[in-house]
């Protein structure tokens, strides 16, 4: 048995042989030449994918646009940098007032008030001329650090 099977083996492996050689090589197509309408195509399916990125971007805009209104209960009134990234910001909850201090991982309350009216600007760097609020300031800090 095993004698039939490497006769018919050897019988066949030349017809085998044959062909896989008798197969024409594989030779790629010639690259297509690069014409005016090919290049205008390119040009104008770039020109409609950055202007569908522009209208998603727009619409995206829209979109989220904050509710500004009567039904915000959280208004920021003003704030202030006092460094590169840290703020002091007045935030008006219902009819209190907040002054709160933001640095990068923290917020924190650094006095709190009855709303009021917001003082005319005055034209000065740090507030009014008779040092009112360095004083504030100064009794804040205090009275912070002796708790």
């Amino acid at each position: 048995m095993l004698i039939r099977l490497l006769l018919i083996a050897a019988l066949y492996s030349p017809f085998l042989a044959t062909a896989e050689t008798a197969r024409p090589v594989y030779t790629p197509p010639p690259p297509a030449a690069v014409t005016t309408g090919s290049v205008m195509q390119i040009i104008f399916s770039l020109m409609l994918v950055l202007a569908a990125v522009a209208l998603v971007a727009w619409l995206m805009k829209r979109i989220n646009l904050p509710r500004r209104g009567a039904s915000s209960l959280l208004k920021v009134i003003s704030g202030v940098a006092v460094g590169q990234r840290e703020r002091i910001v007045l935030v008006e909850i219902n009819d209190t007032w907040l002054i709160v201090g933001v640095a990068p991982g923290q917020v924190s309350t650094l006095h709190t008030m009855d709303k009021g009216r917001l003082p005319e600007a005055t034209g000065h760097a740090f507030g009014n001329a008779d040092g009112k609020f360095q004083m504030w300031l100064k009794q804040m800090v205090e009275k912070r650090n002796a708790s």
